[in-house]
């Protein structure tokens, strides 16, 4: 995140973009109503598709036009930005009728998106050409890697027609979700540089993050109500085979393997170790003997030790296993944070970007200390991530969980301000979670979730786990979160809670009061701190039912037993 001291610097940033997305509680009449047309618009093209008809062009017909037209709107309306999303696809289906089908709309919808980011990423130096403050310098570096991720999910989201675009759908939301982050977080890098440098990066990113935002209300609002209509059978175009390829069960086997496998029986694919008497004395090392994109896992040992470096598993790094000899044994260590002059996204000690990552019998730290700010021990930016049996220790921002789907279980988390952060779609079980004592004059908050976007499928979900503190907090206020951004998510699901824990629960980004669009619950949570008779009376807190709670399980927001299932420990797919 990128606020210097406790709350202040992004407060005329983030009110920006509060007031935009405020606009949209107006919409609700209007989406109601095109929801209904756009069921229309799919059940009429599924019907088509499965009498086996093709359409055929229909330029020039005012009836068709008029169709087009109508079609597009409606499902434009489902959008946080219909007009940009009328104009831009309209210009692009060229009065083709052929195109007006939900995949169609959808495929050209990204395409508009990838189009516009494509020629920003090109062009991203306009109005910003001679600057050389040592912030603006270390912010565009970042936004380089941050707008090449977020191509690279606009381009995985092309639908290819491989399966149905129903049974694609999770992983596009996640994926386009993903999209809009990186965008965000690029943009959020320049905020403190000066107030004139961060409009121009908006502005460069205006375009591209509204139509990646378009995209991902079409996936969702087509997924909504084609579930609800049950219509899933029209929207196939074949009856197929939906289970999982030979190599995806052989790579769950293996995962299953090596996780209850004892350290000292592991078959590493290679050892690292500090005295030498392995294959790598440092993991970065390590990881370049990694293959590029291999669908095969690849174990890394680290043996005990403590490792003074700063790690990256690339985003061409898939399926890396890394195993240590415990959380207290195998340390990674670093230093680096904002007020020494990096940035928060750069400051991670350890940074995932590689899917299907996992960790276990690691530990991971960041020794900058409290007065130093941000200053990140674990980033995870890469999806089907899992971490067993790790330690994640630093002070503010400790760990970064930022984008797409991942699973901590039986993890511990040591930090202050902010210290469980990002908008990925995280799900913490069994963990032991440890606030402990802050710079003078702050606040601890636990968590500060980051969703931009009411259709993103992110948040962070804190399940069965133990709340209480590092050390003697008494003279501390403590608290469960504050929303970082306008639709903030977060969910404490039958936790215990210390006596430690403010009686209010939660504290205000700014001012005395949240956003009516964060969603924020405690649901079955017990011990001393987790009355809430004097909790905040905010509207986005929520008393939710078990069947609300259900849909923020491994099962249903993770559809983590796809991925999780197999990797040879026990864990709750449900409440």
């Amino acid at each position: 995140m990128s606020f210097l001291s406790y709350g202040k610097v992004d407060h005329e940033f983030d009110q920006q973009l509060l007031e935009a997305r405020q606009k949209t509680r107006k919409r609700i009449a209007i989406i109601a109503v095109s929801t209904l047309v756009l069921i229309g618009i799919i059940v009429g093209a599924a019907v088509g598709a499965t009498r086996g008809g093709k359409s055929k062009s229909n330029v020039g017909d005012p009836a068709a036009l008029t169709s087009i037209s109508e079609s597009i709107k409606a499902i434009c309306n489902l959008t946080l930005h219909p007009d940009s999303c009328y104009t831009s696809l309209s210009s692009s289906i060229n009065n083709d009728t052929s195109r007006i089908d939900p995949e169609q709309i959808f495929k050209l919808s990204v395409e508009v998106a990838l189009s516009e980011l494509s020629k920003v990423a090109e062009n991203f130096m306009e109005g910003l050409e001679g600057m050389n403050d040592k912030a603006f310098v270390a912010a565009l570096g970042n936004c380089k890697d941050l707008l090449g991720l977020a191509l690279d999910h606009l381009n995985t989201s092309m639908f290819d027609g491989n399966s149905t675009l129903i049974d694609a759908v999770d992983d596009l939301r996640t994926w386009l979700s993903a999209a809009g982050t990186y965008q965000q977080t690029c943009i959020d890098g320049f905020q403190n540089v000066t107030q004139e440098i961060w409009n121009v990066a908006s502005q460069h990113l205006n375009n591209s993050t509204q139509y990646t935002s378009n995209s991902l209300a079409i996936i969702t609002g087509i997924s909504n109500f084609v579930t609800s209509f049950k219509l899933r059978r029209l929207m196939s175009y074949e009856d197929c085979d939906h289970g999982f390829p030979d190599w995806a069960s052989r790579r769950s086997r293996e995962l299953k393997q090596m996780f209850q496998t004892p350290v000292s029986k592991i078959k590493a694919d290679v050892v690292v170790a500090k005295d030498g008497s392995g294959n790598y004395m440092s993991i970065t090392a390590a990881l370049k003997a990694v293959p590029e994109k291999s669908k095969k896992r690849f174990v890394i040992y680290v043996k005990k030790g403590v490792y003074y470096e700063n790690v990256r598993v690339e985003k061409s790094m898939w399926n890396v296993t890394m195993i240590g000899d415990g959380m207290n044994a195998t340390i990674v260590s670093g230093s680096l944070n904002f007020i020494d002059g990096t940035p928060t996204f750069s400051s991670a000690t350890f940074a995932v970007f590689g899917k299907g990552f996992f960790a276990r019998d690691m530990g991971f730290q960041n020794t900058a200390g409290p007065a130093k700010h941000q200053a990140v021990a674990l980033m995870a930016s890469a999806d089907e991530c899992v971490f067993y049996r790790c330690q994640v220790d630093a002070f503010q921002d400790t760990l970064y969980a930022h984008a797409q789907r991942q699973f901590f279980k039986e993890c511990v988390i040591r930090g202050t301000v902010d210290f469980i952060f990002g908008n990925a779609a995280v799900i913490l079980q069994n963990c032991s979670i440890l606030p402990k004592l802050p710079m003078l004059g702050q606040q601890n908050t636990i968590t500060a979730q980051g969703k931009i976007d009411p259709n993103q499928n992110t948040g962070i979900v804190i399940q069965n786990c133990t709340i209480s503190p590092f050390g003697n907090l008494s003279s501390v206020a403590t608290y469960l979160g504050r929303p970082w951004k306008p639709y903030s998510t977060t969910l404490y699901m039958r936790s215990w809670m210390d006596g430690f824990i403010h009686p209010a629960g939660w504290l205000p980004w700014n001012g005395t009061t949240a956003p009516d669009t964060i969603f924020y619950s405690e649901f079955e949570n017990y011990g001393p701190g987790s009355s809430m008779k004097y909790r905040v009376k905010w509207k986005g807190l929520k008393n939710i039912t078990v069947k609300q709670a259900s849909q923020f399980t491994v099962k249903a927001f993770l559809k983590g037993d796809k991925w999780i299932s197999n990797a040879g420990f026990k864990y709750a797919s449900n409440l």
